[in-house]
């Protein structure tokens, strides 16, 4: 019999990348990318070059292809996007991660398709809220994120909650707030990379690196604290969504434990063997009055519903980056 199919938009960037590299290796599904890849020298095709795939669409061409392979579709695994916080174009961004997962969620519903979307810890704001993954239109309501992508994001997460209330939803769906992940296959992100990736140029010379000042009193100088997640273990949530199509709704994908970026920088420097150099700079303006100083995932929601994957501590995360992926002449998955 021809295998069921998923299909992965954004398949060829970051996180959408270590999917596929999972999904390819269990050989269950045929695994479909969706994406750009934009120029040779990005090198966005090397993510998946090294996975069997069974095919790959352009964007412009999803419905299409979506509608032609629509009997052997068994999911939508939804992580294209605009993902940066600073770009400009608030109009493009809600183009692309709101009307565009609207339609989608919509031809899901229709095809009884099942859906797995990436939603954003963004949608929080600056944390006084709390980071609780709570998904009825309340709570949702009372959300205020910092900017144009976090708007994006929850307007998506509200929509999907309405939807499924009146009973227009896929047999499954499932939204994910990633937090700050950080792994292998994202070389290509540029300003959006993680910090790990940012500094290593710095740490594999052993120069100093440069990390923001804070300019909030409650916090010192690195001082600042997020939640840290190795890539592998948002894909393993993603994996136990796809093997448990009973479970629906938002839920957190982070490490359910905040580090400081101090933290991170000497993990880094750990893992290349090498004394730590730090030195700080100041904030630019134009991101100091929409900065989250604290991130932490609360994790009980998907841990009820029957998920039980261990978050990999920061150091060893970091160590397996730097020395599997970064230190090699072959950096990516």
């Amino acid at each position: 019999m021809t295998p069921r199919m998923i299909v992965v938009t954004g398949g060829a960037g970051f996180i959408g990348s270590n999917i596929v590299a999972r999904l390819t290796a269990e050989t269950a599904y045929d695994l479909v990318v969706c994406d750009r890849l934009e120029t040779a020298d990005l090198a966005k095709w090397k993510n998946v070059a090294k996975h069997a795939i069974a095919d790959f669409w352009s964007p412009e061409e999803l419905f299409e292809q979506l509608e032609r392979h629509a009997e052997r579709i068994e999911a939508v695994v939804h992580m294209g996007a605009i993902s940066s916080t600073t770009e400009p174009d608030a109009d493009l961004i809600l183009r692309t991660n709101f009307t565009l997962s609207r339609d989608l969620w919509d031809w899901c519903t229709i095809r009884d398709v099942r859906m797995i979307y990436a939603s954003s810890a963004a949608t929080y704001g600056d944390g006084e809220g709390g980071f609780n993954d709570d998904d009825d239109a309340d709570s949702l309501s009372k959300l205020r994120p910092l900017n144009a992508y976090g708007y994006s994001k929850m307007l998506f997460d509200q929509h999907a909650v309405r939807q499924a209330d009146r009973g227009q939803a896929p047999r499954q769906w499932a939204g994910l707030k990633f937090f700050n992940v950080y792994g292998p296959n994202e070389g290509h992100k540029g300003g959006m990379k993680s910090v790990v990736a940012q500094i290593w140029p710095k740490v594999e010379a052993g120069e100093t690196v440069s990390l923001f000042r804070s300019h909030n009193p409650n916090y010192r100088d690195g001082g600042q604290l997020r939640d840290f997640v190795y890539v592998d273990d948002v894909v393993d949530i993603i994996e136990f969504l796809l093997q448990s199509p009973e479970v629906s709704g938002i839920f957190n994908a982070g490490s359910g434990q905040a580090r400081s970026f101090e933290d991170l920088a000497k993990a880094t420097f750990a893992a290349a063997g090498k004394e730590a150099s730090i030195q700080y700079v100041d904030m630019p303006e134009v991101i100091r009055d929409r900065y989250q100083y604290f991130t932490e995932a609360r994790m009980e929601r998907i841990r009820a519903a029957g998920f039980e994957g261990q978050s990999t501590p920061l150091e060893e995360g970091v160590r397996r980056y730097v020395q599997d992926f970064l230190s090699t002449a072959d950096p990516y998955r």
